[in-house]
């Protein structure tokens, strides 16, 4: 028992404990390994390397500076983080670590591959960090400007003009749908609206 009570030390228990297992299963060390090697590739030498392992790769990553060079290393000039400094302090780190978020998201990447900062600095959810790094290579290697560097393979190409047109076309789809589904429908609906118009007027004095 007392074995099991180590074990579980930390913020997280009970049903917590368990969702917290379920997002953990989601990190994949397959896909950090390729993430690192691109940010090295991307970077240089100068962020140096994690340990191996999900502590490794958050500890790497927490205080914001690497993944501020990382968003700047995708820029020829105009940098979007223009201050990259370590500090020891909490918050500065969490700054850091924002406004890398806000350069990605200028950059391309959507609000739903986007990790949250506690999402890193806590260790609530490193899958999602993994995924935002997908999403930012991802768009690299589709934006083709010169600033990629190394291994185009390892990412999903997206092409933002095809991502639109994609979009649209759902919406176009999406009211062919609907259209059809009134057209058979219709009965049915005319039926419906005079159900709920007798109602009313009973209800009214």
């Amino acid at each position: 028992m007392t074995t099991r009570g180590m074990a579980n030390k930390g913020p997280s228990y009970g049903l917590s404990r368990q969702v917290q297992d379920k997002i953990d299963r989601k990190y994949d060390p397959d896909l950090e390994q390729r993430l690192v090697e691109w940010i090295m590739a991307q970077c240089g030498s100068g962020v140096g390397k994690p340990t191996e392992g999900k502590q490794g790769f958050q500890d790497w990553l927490k205080d914001g500076c690497v993944l501020s060079e990382l968003i700047n290393s995708l820029h020829h000039a105009d940098k979007p983080v223009k201050k990259i400094q370590s500090s020891s302090m909490a918050f500065k780190q969490m700054e850091q670590v924002s406004q890398f978020l806000n350069a990605a998201e200028v950059y391309g990447v959507t609000k739903t591959d986007m990790f949250q900062t506690v999402d890193l600095w806590e260790g609530k959810d490193l899958a999602a960090v993994q995924r935002t790094l997908m999403a930012l290579g991802s768009i690299a290697v589709t934006k083709d400007d010169g600033t990629f560097r190394g291994n185009p393979d390892w990412f999903f190409k997206k092409a933002q003009e095809n991502r639109r047109d994609f979009s649209e076309d759902q919406l176009k789809s999406g009211k062919s749908v609907i259209g059809l589904q009134m057209g058979s429908n219709k009965g049915a609906s005319q039926a419906g609206m005079t159900g709920y118009g007798r109602p009313r007027q009973i209800m009214n004095p």
